[in-house]
This record gives C-alpha cells, sequence and structure tokens, in this order.
C-alpha cells in the first residue's frame, strides 16, 4: 500500500525547505494558514509571512506589489477564492503585467465535501487556464508537488497551483522523478486506449488500468500535472495509437483539461472521446469519497467508459 500525503501538506513542507535557501520567497495568506498549510512557513519565518485576513483582493494585489519589487511571493488561499472572489485582481493584477506571483489554491475540487457548493472549486482550473500568461499546475502526489513547488520558484512568471485537501497515494519516486513545466508523464504503456488524468483523478486511472488490465484491455495512463501549457504532443502521441481516449479531472469538463485535450486533439488527431468529471452542474454537501463516486470520478465509471469506447 503507497503512503497517502495530501499535495497540500507536501506543498507545506516544500515551501518551507526551499525558502532556506532562497530569502527572496515570501509567504502570504488569508487567513487560513492551517488549511493551506503555509503554517509550517509562517512558524519557522514570521518575518516573511504575512497574514491579510479574510480579503482575496487585497492578497492578490499585496503579493503584486512584493513580486514588484523582486521578491517571490506564494498567495496563499481557498481555491474557490482564489479563482472567484480574487479573480480581477488576479487578472488586471498580476497576469497581465505578468508579475512573478504563484498563487496556491488549496482545497480544490469536489472533494472539500461537506462545505458544499460554495467552497468546491470545480472551476478554478478551467477559469486560470483561460487567463493569458497564466501557468496552471495540478499535482498527482506528494512527490509530484514537491518538484513543482521547486519548478514554480525557478520559473519566471505567475502561476496558479491546485492543492488538495484529501490524503492520496504516493505514486512517484522522490529520487528519479522530474518536473517540467508543460511536459505530461506516460507511468504505463497500453494499446487500447489511452486515460489522461489530472491531480487526485491520477490515482484512479492507475486503479482503472489495472482493472482494465484484469479484463484483457490495455490502458496507456498519461499524467498531466500542467493543464496549461499542455504537452500536446504527448497526447496526440498516444492517441494516435490508442485510437481512444479518456480525460479525467475532479472539476468541470467545460473548459478543464477535458476541453484542452479535445481541443488539441481535433487539430490533427481526432478520436473518440470520453470524460470523467463534473458535468454542468454544482457539487453537494457530503462526504468526499461519497461525492467522488457519485460524479463518476470512480474506478468503475471509468471502466465503465472505455467499455463504452471499445
Amino acid at each position: 500500500m503507497n503512503e497517502l500525503i495530501a499535495t497540500r501538506d507536501a506543498f507545506g513542507q516544500a515551501l518551507l525547505d526551499f525558502s532556506k535557501d532562497n530569502k527572496d520567497i515570501v509567504v502570504l495568506d488569508a487567513d487560513l494558514a492551517h488549511a493551506t498549510m503555509s503554517c509550517k512557513f509562517q512558524d519557522a519565518v514570521p518575518e516573511r509571512f504575512f497574514n491579510v485576513g479574510i480579503a482575496e483582493g487585497d492578497l492578490v494585489d499585496t503579493a503584486a506589489g512584493l513580486a514588484a519589487t523582486g521578491k517571490i511571493p506564494f498567495a496563499c488561499t481557498f481555491a474557490m477564492f482564489a479563482a472567484g472572489r480574487a479573480f480581477e485582481q488576479v487578472r488586471n493584477s498580476i497576469a497581465y503585467p505578468r508579475l512573478n506571483v504563484k498563487i496556491c489554491g488549496s482545497h480544490g475540487g469536489i472533494a472539500v465535501g461537506k462545505d458544499g457548493a460554495t467552497h468546491q472549486a470545480i472551476e478554478d482550473l478551467a477559469l486560470m487556464a483561460a487567463v493569458p500568461n497564466m501557468v496552471v499546475i495540478n499535482p498527482g502526489d506528494a512527490v509530484e508537488m514537491r518538484a513543482a513547488v521547486k519548478a514554480m520558484i525557478e520559473y519566471d512568471g505567475p502561476v496558479y497551483v491546485r492543492l488538495g485537501r484529501n490524503p492520496v497515494p504516493v505514486v512517484f519516486d522522490e529520487k528519479t522523478y522530474h518536473f517540467e513545466i508543460g511536459k505530461g508523464i506516460r507511468v504505463r504503456e497500453g494499446k487500447d486506449v489511452t486515460l489522461v488524468a489530472t491531480g487526485a483523478l491520477f490515482d484512479i486511472a492507475n486503479k482503472a488500468a489495472d482493472a482494465l488490465a484484469e479484463e484483457g484491455i490495455g490502458a496507456e495512463v498519461i499524467n498531466i500535472a500542467t493543464i496549461k501549457p499542455l504537452d500536446k504532443e504527448l497526447i496526440i502521441e498516444s492517441a494516435k495509437k490508442t485510437g481512444r481516449v479518456v480525460v479525467m479531472e475532479e472539476g468541470i469538463i467545460v473548459g478543464g483539461l477535458g476541453s484542452a485535450v479535445a481541443a488539441a486533439l481535433s487539430e490533427v488527431c481526432p478520436v473518440p472521446m470520453r470524460y470523467i468529471g463534473m458535468d454542468d452542474c454544482f457539487g453537494q454537501s457530503g462526504d468526499a469519497a461519497d461525492l467522488m463516486e457519485y460524479y463518476g470520478m470512480s474506478v468503475e465509471n471509468t471502466v465503465k467508459k472505455v467499455k463504452e469506447l471499445l
């Protein structure tokens, strides 16, 4: 059994670790440090931590000002507030002048659970991907999150990263894993169908591939941690081989990874496709695991979608 670690926990630890050698890193939070796990940084380096309170527009604009002075600000809050409440400030104060701000949205997706639709950021990836100059990252496990934080620090420009609330299996080996912005990873070879997954659905894709293998169906698994820029080359190469694609994301399909993959394939390699994700609806309040099952983000539904294609 793989170790279970929430990507928000890996984010908080990585931020603290990398900040020791880079004094330009500063962290801002909107009174949610224990939820975003920026509290690890706050406890260790309080002089470089700023709690702006429940004022997300101020969070983003303050981060923009710090970036303009040469700092590398990580602005942390719930994904719903970062992508929703502060959208105008993200667009006009950060993306438009292309400032070096890292926007960190915790509790992204449906798995916020009992907090309900108002706090379930199912459209954050789609919203941020639509903003010019914005890089959008959604790591699939703790190792990938740590590597992504390092890449974000080294990248000069605005980045949005989604942090997951709930523990997910650690799949990658920290000693061998390499993260590169804009590059996906083929983690499993297959000939019958391609599963393109991001974030928490990466684990579901791996388990679905195991289940399909037991029935003699070869599923190729592609992990896409960078929603934008998208690794079109890898996806097209896989689709040409398998001829069928299922896109898997914990969020709204329209404007998200599903739309991006469909657009990329339609240009040069149109193939039959299916989607795992939210289909034009808000979430409900409930247990995270139950909600994932209810909205079809499950191994069983993935296997069903693959069989529809076959």
